[in-house]
């Protein structure tokens, strides 16, 4: 993982990338992932109010956002970071709260359909592939969409021809110098979080 992740890597990026101003960082990972073209997103507030209020261990999530696509259709989406332990457990409760918050708000939302994409890194499913789509069927009309990233599956040797996602995995890995230079020169949202990370921890107060 990115060294710039390391310490409470939850907290960090939900401090830096909750704000109006950050949001095109968000849609350009989103959009990279989920592959698809996002035409309005929103923060949802969820995450940064109830965090206050939540045991260390259930503090999880980088990110809520509520996406509507070119094709108009809605979703809402959220991210983590997971460590090790009770990986299976985190990624339902997660979901659970992503997709409940939505009867919380007071602008007469309807409820759409919610997808999670999970960062882990360590090993966890069987599949060699470093990207995995989970579906779990659901009583209800909207089956429960889990999208897991686990990062030591990631390997690229050779940068100059990098796609996006590749990019997006380069950064978060962290482990080739070679490739993060190359990727904050031609990919400017992944630019921007990089600079918004270094302006965090030149300005982090040890506690």
């Amino acid at each position: 993982m990115n060294r710039k992740f390391v310490s409470k890597s939850n907290r960090i990026l939900r401090k830096i990338l909750n704000s109006k101003e950050n949001l095109d960082i968000l849609q350009d990972f989103i959009e990279t992932f989920l592959e698809i073209k996002i035409q309005q997103i929103k923060l949802n507030p969820y995450l940064e109010n109830k965090s206050k209020n939540l045991p260390a261990e259930e503090n999880f999530g980088i990110a809520d956002v509520r996406i509507k696509m070119q094709n108009k259709e809605e979703l809402n989406i959220g991210i983590q970071f997971i460590d090790g332990y009770y990986a299976q457990n985190k990624m339902l409760l997660y979901y659970a709260q992503i997709h409940a918050n939505q009867l919380e708000y007071e602008d007469n939302r309807r409820i759409v359909k919610t997808k999670t994409i999970n960062l882990l890194d360590f090993h966890y499913l069987k599949s060699n592939n470093y990207y995995n789509k989970i579906v779990i069927p659901s009583k209800t009309e909207n089956e429960i969409e889990l999208y897991v990233i686990e990062l030591p599956k990631f390997h690229l040797s050779q940068y100059q021809k990098i796609t996006k996602q590749e990019a997006w995995m380069t950064y978060l890995c962290g482990n080739s110098a070679e490739g993060i230079e190359i990727v904050l020169k031609k990919f400017d949202k992944i630019k921007k979080l990089d600079d918004l990370l270094e302006t965090y921890w030149k300005n982090e107060v040890m506690e």
